[in-house]
């Protein structure tokens, strides 16, 4: 397996433009907010690239271990805006020693990559981290600036990071087919507010801020290239590089972004499998992401893939495996059947699972408990009457009418509920997997 090179960063500055093997590149505010809250209609051009090379793997596996159901029923189904008592005192924000910030960069190889169709040929991320907790917080939302469709975690104006530790853990989030890494901005604010320093990349492609490409929705595996030249950018970010704890790494996904974080990890994806299930009269929702819908123009997502894509396709199985990552989360992972036993034998660090019982675009047993079938040391976190949107941003009044299909839970579902019980797993989980140990700290 050959080592995984560094990308060459362009960074850009207003005017000014240098080249460095450093990967930082902040861009105005302003201009990745106005990014954030309108969507263009803009056709694409086309992008090839030569293939970065994947991340080498490990060997070993950990020593199988219980498969965890945890039934939290009580608390999913109070009735909305109402938190029961046993379970107020496991809210991620009820004694959260930060506020949060959060910040905007985007990062840009020069070297060759596939950008998958993608206008926009930067990595577009966004930042929280934690903040002193006595700078004020501001409410706000996202979507039109002034029709926001979903509810915001408050933000704190804070340029960096707080000085109450020199150095933080990080978190890297992935986000479902078609969204964007704010639509998991209720938990990485909790994280953020747990002294986690959280950065989530907007796939191209396949993100809502611009137009959704065919590379995008079917060229998976190459997400996982994204988050891992991503974290090169950050950890050489004059701001946020120096603030980063390097041997406390984790990642964590919704949806598709769970099969993401799953390949950081180590597992590989076997495409024929899938393609031969999608074929199949066992073929279910996973086949068929409302999301596509949404795809501008061009050949249909069914079309023969063009020379380019069958490159990209022919190393679909690769590992992707990032080692500075140390261990993932994976929220309603998709493209289960994408997986088989011998997929997850390098996985080595440690995994988690959660999704809603309700589930119906990423079914269960063909993707949460399939994957959990092949990962027997994986907890498994399964929420009474969640369905698969459930994880994403409280939609606000506005959002709730617009978006129904993605806003409205089940009869009797609280979607803050279930954000907390979710949210308190994430942070056990990562508390545990980071932990600090001698060396780190020394390191600080």
């Amino acid at each position: 397996m050959q080592q995984r090179r560094p990308a060459r960063i362009r960074i850009e500055r207003g005017a000014d433009s240098i080249e460095s093997d450093t990967y930082a590149d902040p861009v105005q505010l302003g201009e990745i907010e106005g990014h954030m809250m309108n969507r263009s209609d803009d056709t694409t051009h086309p992008s090839q690239r030569t293939r970065s090379k994947p991340m080498p793997r490990r060997n070993g596996r950990f020593a199988p271990a219980a498969t965890l159901f945890v039934v939290l029923s009580a608390m999913l189904f109070a009735a909305p805006g109402v938190m029961p008592d046993a379970a107020r005192a496991d809210t991620p924000d009820g004694d959260a020693p930060y506020h949060v910030g959060e910040a905007q960069r985007a990062f840009v190889p020069t070297v060759a990559r596939n950008w998958r169709g993608a206008k926009t040929e930067r990595l577009v991320a966004t930042i929280w981290y934690p903040v002193d907790p006595g700078l004020p917080e501001m409410p706000r939302g996202f979507g039109p600036p002034d029709d926001p469709i979903f509810r915001g975690h408050p933000v704190a104006q804070a340029t960096a990071p707080s000085n109450a530790q020199a150095r933080y853990p990080l978190i890297l989030l992935s986000h479902g087919t078609g969204g964007t890494a704010t639509d998991e901005d209720w938990l990485a604010a909790a994280l953020a507010a747990h002294g986690y320093i959280v950065a989530g990349v907007n796939h191209p492609g396949n993100n809502a801020l611009e137009p959704l490409t065919r590379e995008g929705f079917l060229l998976w595996w190459e997400r996982a290239t994204d988050v891992s030249e991503a974290l090169d950018g950050l950890t050489a970010d004059p701001v946020f590089g120096p603030r980063i704890d390097t041997a406390r790494i984790g990642a964590l996904g919704f949806s598709l972004g769970g099969y993401t974080v799953l390949e950081l990890a180590g597992a590989r994806t076997r495409l024929a499998a899938f393609e031969a299930f999608c074929g199949s009269p066992a073929a279910d929702a996973i086949c068929t992401p409302p999301e596509a819908k949404r795809q501008a123009g061009g050949p249909s997502l069914s079309a023969p893939p063009t020379p380019t894509m069958k490159e990209s396709m022919a190393h679909a199985g690769d590992s992707y495996r990032d080692p500075r990552v140390k261990a993932v989360f994976a929220i309603a992972p998709a493209l289960g059947e994408a997986f088989d036993a011998s997929s997850f034998a390098d996985v080595e660090i440690p995994v988690a699972l959660a999704a809603g019982v309700n589930d119906t675009t990423a079914p269960p047993a063909t993707n949460v408990q399939r994957i959990a079938g092949f990962l027997p040391q994986a907890s498994l976190l399964m929420l009474p009457g969640a369905s698969h949107y459930t994880f994403i941003d409280v939609c606000l009044p506005a959002g709730a009418q617009r978006l129904p299909s993605v806003c409205k839970d089940g009869p009797g579902v609280n979607r803050e509920a279930v954000h907390e019980a979710t949210a308190a797993r994430v942070l056990t989980f990562f508390d545990a997997a980071l932990a600090a140990h001698p060396a780190s700290v020394a390191a600080k």
